[in-house]
C-alpha cells in the first residue's frame, strides 16, 4: 500500500512540474507559486506515507491537483486520472498487504 501510494504521488511531482512549466508563459506568480507549492507538498507527502495521515494528506492533494485545472485546464483531466490511481493504490495495496501477513503468518513448505 504504502509503495504503490508513494509511487502514485512521486509521478504527480513530476505532472504538477510540467503544469508549471504550461503555466508559466500565461499565468501571474500567484498561480505559479500555488503550483509549486503543491508539487512540493505532493513529493513531501510520499515521504508519509508509513502513517494514515500520509493517506489523508495524499487524498487532499488529489483534490487540489484536480483544482489546479483552473489554471492548466488539461490538469482536470490529469488530476481526475490520478485520483482514480490513488483509488486504486489503497484499495490493491491493501489487499496486497493481506495476502503478505497472511503468506506471514503461514509460510509455505515445500
Amino acid at each position: 500500500m504504502r509503495v504503490l501510494g508513494s509511487a502514485v504521488l512521486a509521478m504527480e511531482f513530476l505532472v504538477m512540474d510540467f503544469a508549471l512549466l504550461i503555466a508559466m508563459n500565461k499565468h501571474g506568480a500567484l498561480a505559479l507559486a500555488l503550483g509549486g507549492a503543491l508539487a512540493l507538498v505532493i513529493l513531501l507527502t510520499a515521504g508519509m506515507m508509513k502513517k494514515m495521515t500520509g493517506w489523508y494528506l495524499g487524498s487532499i492533494w488529489q483534490l487540489c491537483l484536480i483544482a489546479y485545472g483552473f489554471v492548466v485546464p488539461a490538469m482536470y483531466f490529469l488530476g481526475a486520472l490520478f485520483a482514480l490511481l490513488w483509488a486504486s493504490a489503497f484499495l490493491i495495496g491493501r489487499k496486497g498487504e493481506a495476502i503478505r501477513a497472511a503468506l506471514l503468518a503461514n509460510p509455505p513448505t515445500e
